[in-house]
């Protein structure tokens, strides 16, 4: 095994969560005259924390969104969750049968990531190893987060591989001087090719991720 960690981010991932969270967002900015689909939100929003997509919006629109807007988005996502999330397709049984170390780093909120992998049935395979951008300064693109989650874990940067589905994720692994995968098999990026940093290589079928394991090697100039 060339890694001494995998870190996996959650929601496009784990979690086969972005349209849904796009549909909540796209329907609750309508009201406020604010109009984006999802192919918008997938090229500004995700892989960010709530605040930082927040303050795109209001730099984009030209004003704050309203005081409750975030609860507003928090309650009404997690009521979708409950009826419409599933976990990626074969997800749970590629876990199952991981033998390596490995943890959850997500640009979600600490409420969000509890209840998403509750829903998924993916809790128990993580514990206590779920790290968000509240424990840190900055989040995504920066490399604060998976820096953090590796310390915590007790892991070399250049000794962790990350799977992340987001640009902004994707950055962020390779500032923190980790190697990282490309996971398109999400519903959100269905039937699209891979448009992140070049260099990176990707996969869309959790089936596949035990090979690319193997045959991954951390890379020498980290």
């Amino acid at each position: 095994m060339p890694f001494d960690l995998l870190i996996f981010d959650c929601d496009g991932v784990l979690a086969d969560s972005e349209d849904i969270s796009s549909d909540v967002l796209i329907a609750l900015l309508a009201p406020l005259g604010i109009a984006v689909d999802r192919a918008h939100v997938r090229r500004h929003f995700i892989g960010r924390s709530f605040p930082t997509v927040a303050r795109i919006i209001g730099e984009t629109s030209g004003a704050p969104l309203p005081a409750g807007f975030e609860a507003a988005y928090r309650a009404a996502l997690l009521s979708r969750f409950e009826t419409d999330l599933r976990p990626t397709s074969g997800v749970a049984e590629m876990l199952a049968a991981l033998a390596v170390p490995k943890c959850v780093a997500t640009s979600s909120s600490p409420e969000r990531v509890a209840r998403t992998l509750a829903i998924t049935g993916l809790a128990a395979r993580f514990g206590r190893h779920v790290f968000t951008a509240s424990e840190v300064a900055r989040g995504k693109p920066f490399p604060d987060l998976f820096l953090h989650a590796a310390r915590r874990m007790r892991a070399a940067p250049a000794a962790t591989l990350v799977i992340e589905d987001s640009g902004p994720g994707i950055e962020a692994a390779l500032a923190a001087g980790m190697s990282v995968l490309a996971y398109t098999g999400g519903a959100h990026l269905a039937g699209r090719p891979y448009d992140g940093p070049p260099g990176v290589s990707s996969f869309d079928n959790w089936a596949d991720f035990p090979h690319l394991l193997s045959s991954l090697t951390p890379d020498p100039r980290l």
